[in-house]
């Protein structure tokens, strides 16, 4: 049908519009525009360098209606995708961002398949467009994402990820820096956190040629990124404040609008409450799923000795080796003497190669190998040659290097580095003081006698080991507090059915009371018999058919029932074949055995355990837990005396007073324009012009009240 006066193949927006309200009605409109395409198609396949606005409308047009004629637009992703593989370097920018477009509009609407469109956008990132290579980037990531949102396409992932690992060794420096950071940035997401992804990064990325990409993938292992990751997520929400918003439509007047915005402050508070149960998802750094730790530490230190990059680069080398050799205990000798170059006070970045130092220590490496860092420090740093900053930090250094390698310190040295616990500079001694106490807890015989202070019981407990040496735990440590509140403990059956005997009876005795209770017992021995016998006939026998007839001639007590309710949750007296004589320890173990500890329990534990680390004289437990990694803070921090001049001070005052209101009388005004009333304005005013109402607030007396009053009535009378 011809339609008169037709303007729809001129108005692409109207025809479009009508075409996604009725698909049928304008089939030979869409045919007509379709046709037209492929012309203007050929036409720009000549010379494709150059613009043409309308080829760039009737894509746009098409990828819009595409889905209401699915036969008919079967060829055109692969018309787009075939232009862009072979010309696409060459394309005008703004014909390719077209084509580009176009295409993740189909994807979005599930017409592409998604390899097929991902595979074409990896290899454009070669492209030098960095508009068009930072929307390819947020568009790869979104749509992965999004694929990965119910279920993971291991399948297709796992195409995805094999073509992306081919790009990471792309020649093209731009292309390989990108697939590395969406690679990273995928990783984050939890979307790509499985080890070959870690792998891939550490295989590849750290040993590429590329700097950029180098770079990039050794601060995915040292995880600079992790507390912008937080600020910069997208999928996070913000409080609702729900209360606020009921107070608020309970007050303000009822419309449409109002109703829709409660019930969607609602869903998202309900949204929020979820999220917060849910339990939180622990993402494993990197360094931790390398599957050859020591081959890439090897590796990565013989591209550091071999390399020409920057200062800044080889640190973070060093960064990263420390780090591998600290997390799983690695053995690098080499690494020890070429850091020991670094350590000069002049050195830039000292600090760090201080940290890296520490770091790279364990209780596995020898301490003949850690001695000369130690000594290195001892010599360049801890002299009084040097200022007291230099001096605390070199003592702080050492204080974490023997945290993590205690065996490294020598007698002699430790003793010397002890007698700074009385320099005339604060930070110094108490660097000082902070080494000795950490060796008061590790290894008090190396001190001299007056360092060692006050034995805890934790000390007292704590055996010297040897090289290599692990301390292995065959019970829960301090379960001995479980024990003190009663001297007998059933560790059999965890039900609480006092009518079964089927537990098995200990009888729990101190260490040092142990054989003096032994003796008492055999002494004994024959009257604890009589009196057995004597219960026997006395008690009443509530215990089952079978237990009788094996027990009977055992003499085993039946239940007593006594007045106090205490008596009555008790089980039957054991019988001297039922006892078993455990000292404390063994007793301990017993019950971490055969029983299951509640939180009470291991409230009760952690307290004793820690009541062991102080003494009289020590209020406070020392911190024994090594971490991960050394901070920074812990080798810098330096005790400081204040300054007390009247430029500190000032300084001080003016940096309290940003943000804050002005002091003095508020105005109670809620708008600030808005004018006074005029008895505040009288507050500014002259006294001048204040005057003559001040004499009219004096009090008058009675008298003249009342000629006032006689003279006002004389008045209204002669005005009438």
């Amino acid at each position: 049908m011809v339609r008169p006066n037709n303007q729809l193949p001129d108005n692409l927006p109207q025809l479009q519009n009508l075409i996604k309200r009725d698909p049928e009605s304008y089939s030979d409109e869409f045919h007509t525009q379709y046709e037209h395409f492929l012309s203007l198609l050929e036409i720009f396949a000549l010379n494709p360098g150059e613009e043409n606005k309308s080829l760039d409308e009737i894509v746009m047009f098409i990828a819009q209606v595409a889905q209401c004629y699915p036969q008919v637009c079967q060829q055109f992703p692969k018309h787009l995708t075939d232009l862009l593989r072979t010309s696409a370097t060459v394309l005008d920018p703004a014909m390719r961002n077209s084509f580009v477009k176009a295409l993740i509009l189909l994807r979005n609407k599930n017409l592409v398949p998604a390899l097929d469109i991902l595979e074409l956008f990896f290899q454009l990132l070669r492209c030098q467009d960095k508009n068009l290579r930072t929307f390819l980037q947020t568009h790869i990531v979104t749509d992965i994402k999004n694929m990965n949102a119910k279920h993971k396409d291991m399948k297709l992932n796992s195409s995805l990820q094999n073509f992306m690992y081919g790009m990471l060794k792309d020649a093209n420096p731009k292309a390989a820096k990108m697939s590395a950071d969406i690679m990273i940035e995928l990783y984050k997401k939890n979307i790509w956190n499985d080890a070959k992804t870690v792998n891939v990064i550490a295989s590849v990325g750290c040993f590429s040629n590329i700097t950029k990409v180098l770079v990039t993938s050794l601060k995915f292992f040292l995880g600079h990124d992790d507390e912008d990751e937080a600020g910069s997520d997208s999928d996070s929400e913000q409080e609702v404040d729900l209360k606020g918003a009921l107070m608020a439509n309970r007050v303000n007047k009822k419309t449409k609008k109002r109703q829709k915005q409660l019930q969607q402050i609602k869903k998202q508070a309900i949204k929020a409450q979820k999220k917060k149960k849910n339990a939180p998802a622990f993402n494993f750094s990197g360094i931790h799923l390398i599957h050859n730790p020591q081959g890439m530490a090897e590796g990565l230190f013989k591209q550091l000795q071999s390399s020409n990059e920057r200062f800044e680069v080889k640190l973070m080398h060093l960064d990263v080796i420390s780090r591998l050799i600290g997390i799983h205990d690695l053995f690098l000798f080499g690494f020890y003497p070429y850091i020991t170059r670094f350590l000069q006070p002049h050195q830039r970045q000292v600090t760090r190669v201080l940290q890296f130092a520490a770091q790279a220590s364990h209780e596995l490496i020898p301490g003949d190998i850690i001695e000369p860092i130690l000594k290195t420090i001892a010599n360049n740093f801890i002299t009084e040659r040097n200022s007291s900053d230099v001096m605390a930090i070199g003592l702080n250094a050492t204080r974490e290097i023997c945290m993590r390698c205690p065996l490294a310190m020598g007698e002699d040295l430790l003793q010397d580095l002890a007698m700074y616990k009385t320099y005339k500079e604060k930070s110094v001694m108490m660097a000082a003081r902070s080494l000795i106490t950490l060796y008061r807890e590790q290894l008090p015989a190396m001190l001299h006698k007056k360092d060692r202070g006050r034995q805890t019981e934790a000390q007292a407990e704590r055996k010297v080991r040897a090289y290599g040496e692990k301390d292995v735990k065959d019970t829960v440590v301090g379960a001995e507090a479980l024990l003190r509140d009663s001297k007998t403990i059933d560790v059999g059956s965890d039900d609480d059915d006092t009518d079964s005997n089927d537990g098995e009876w200990v009888t729990v005795t101190h260490s040092d009371n142990e054989d003096r209770y032994d003796e008492q017992a055999n002494e004994s021995e024959d009257e604890e018999e009589d009196d057995e016998d004597e219960d026997d006939e006395e008690d009443d026998e509530e215990e089952d058919d079978d237990e009788e007839a094996d027990e009977s001639d055992e003499g085993v007590a039946s239940d007593c029932e006594e007045s106090t309710p205490n008596a009555k949750k008790e089980k039957a007296k054991p019988s001297k074949a039922d006892i078993k004589m455990l000292d404390q320890k063994e007793a301990a173990q017993e019950l971490a055995l055969t029983r299951i500890f509640t939180e009470e329990d291991f409230k009760r534990i952690n307290a004793a355990n820690l009541k062991k680390t102080v003494t009289s004289a020590r209020k406070r437990p020392l911190e024994q837990d090594r971490a991960e990694f050394v901070k920074l803070n812990s080798i810098e921090m330096i005790y400081k005396k204040r300054k007390h001049d009247k430029e500190s001070r000032l300084e001080t005052v003016q940096a309290g007073r940003q943000d804050r209101e002005r002091f003095g009388w508020k105005d109670g005004r809620v708008n600030e324009n808005c004018s006074k009333t005029n008895r505040e304005k009288r507050k500014t005013k002259n006294f001048g012009m204040l005057r003559h109402k001040a004499r009219s607030k004096v009090k008058k007396s009675f008298r003249d009240k009342q000629l006032a009053m006689r003279k006002h009535l004389l008045h209204q009378k002669k005005m009438k």
